[in-house]
């Protein structure tokens, strides 16, 4: 395939040549015979944007559930609205915040759904909360986890860590890719790093057979279980180990440190979610106990001070950003988060200035699986109601853009648009210098996985 006039990322106007799954050639090119060409018009032609961070299953049951939290929803009487649904079926609700009315028990849900059973996943995505209908279910279908809270002696309805018991207990299967993925298509992303932390075999086994399938077009890297490791791997890329802190709970040290050098004995970096500065000093101190090896990560990195940035620095440990962040919750940040945190949340600049790797990931379902949406907020710092957090910390467009252009495999590294490279490309329908200063998904024009054409929108004008 020969895409002509382009404005390659790296290079300037050229035509470039696809084959075998690579670029093959740029430059002044001439049409072999029969060959498929598109013609760029000027359009900038990008490495294929990846998302470093998201849950796709996730993702993809988030089409048949209701959405609970901020900022459609920001009360009780909104909260009660939303669900209310006719049926008789279990009822799916994600993206709930504390904020609209605490952590409700099962009795407090059900004077919300009363009729059918209620699973409301908190946004953290590590709590569920149950109605008293679903409880009894679930408490029916199998013995109850370790995970659900018990309080006088019974249950309360709130269940922590234990999404694969509730799979078990439903009975659920991993959900189709092909609908999410071509959404994902649609906004340039040529690859994703799955982060759930639950990954094991059997969600392995389902990528594999969707990626055969030709469902899921992405690239894909699994990060998860240690178990992942003895998967067979099929198209997907073992990714590191996921370790999810929780300040509340955290696991017990000496343990940590023996999974992080058990991950770095698989050839695997360790990713370490850290949202709260307790989470961040457990993490780096179990990093450095089990000596860091390339690869280690901090996920979101929420608050970080200036000596973490230097831990992080000194010790070659990369992050892994949310930028959206900001725009999507801060608000709420403002009310929740403590005064003298507020310049420590969601650094970008000086993270990159200390020479810390960084990637850009949506965490999706639960936030926006845009990445245009996060290169913005990366450069505005603005919240929904535009207020700025740490305005120093803005990107420009190609800093922010770089975000999701960093390989998968090693995140100091930039993918580029060069001859013998990956075929993972996104063509926009403007050139860069104009599509800087917009950064919107309806900008991309075509995307291309492995060579492979798997979003067309050329029969579409530019908005």
């Amino acid at each position: 395939m020969l895409i002509r006039a382009a404005d390659v990322w790296g290079h300037g106007v050229a035509d470039v040549r696809l084959s075998g799954g690579q670029v093959d050639a740029i430059g002044k090119l001439t049409a072999a015979h029969d060959e498929p060409v598109i013609d760029a018009a000027g359009g900038a032609l990008l490495p294929g944007l990846h998302d470093h961070h998201i849950h796709l299953a996730s993702l993809a049951a988030r089409a048949a559930s209701v959405w609970c939290g901020p900022p459609d929803v920001s009360t009780p009487d909104q909260l009660a609205e939303c669900l209310r649904r006719p049926g008789s079926g279990w009822l799916r609700g994600i993206g709930y915040h504390e904020s609209i009315m605490g952590l409700p028990d099962a009795q407090q849900l059900d004077t919300l759904v009363v009729d059918r059973p209620l699973r409301m996943q908190h946004r953290g995505g590590r709590m569920w909360l149950l109605n008293s209908m679903a409880l009894s279910l679930l408490l029916e279908r199998a013995e109850p986890p370790e995970g659900l809270e018990r309080e006088g002696g019974g249950f309360t309805g709130r269940l922590f860590d234990s999404d694969d018991w509730l799979r078990h207990a439903l009975g659920s299967t991993p959900p189709d890719f092909g609908a999410v993925s071509a959404a994902l298509a649609a906004h340039g992303l040529t690859g994703i790093t799955d982060m759930t932390p639950q990954n094991g075999l059997e969600i392995a086994e389902h990528f594999s057979a969707q990626m055969q399938g030709g469902a899921l077009v992405q690239n894909c890297w699994l990060a998860g279980t240690l178990s992942l490791a003895d998967a067979s791997q099929g198209q997907w890329h073992l990714g590191p180990a996921k370790l999810h802190l929780h300040e509340t709970a955290l696991p017990d040290f000496a343990e940590t440190v023996t999974f992080v050098a058990t991950a770095h004995d698989q050839g695997r970096g360790v990713a370490v979610h850290c949202t709260t500065e307790v989470e961040i000093v457990f993490a780096l101190a179990a990093l450095e106990a089990a000596g860091v090896a390339s690869g280690d990560r901090v996920e979101h990195v929420s608050i970080a001070d200036e000596g973490h940035i230097l831990r992080m620095a000194q010790q070659g440990i990369a992050a892994c950003v949310q930028p959206h962040f900001v725009y999507e919750r801060g608000d709420r940040y403002l009310v929740d988060v403590e005064q003298r945190h507020l310049p420590d949340l969601y650094r970008l600049a000086s993270l990159q200035s200390a020479g810390i790797a960084l990637a850009g990931g949506s965490d999706a379902p639960f936030a926006s699986a845009d990445p245009w949406e996060a290169i913005r907020a990366a450069i505005s710092r603005q919240t929904r109601d535009g207020a700025l957090i740490g305005a120093a910390e803005a990107l420009d467009p190609e800093q922010a853009l770089a975000l999701y252009l960093a390989d998968p495999a090693d995140l100091s590294r930039q993918r580029r648009v060069a001859v013998g490279e990956r075929a993972d490309l996104c063509l926009l329908d403007r050139p860069w210098s104009e599509a800087r200063d917009r950064l919107v998904s309806t900008d991309v024009r075509a995307t291309f996985v492995g060579g492979r054409l798997v979003h067309d929108r050329v029969d579409q004008s530019p908005g």
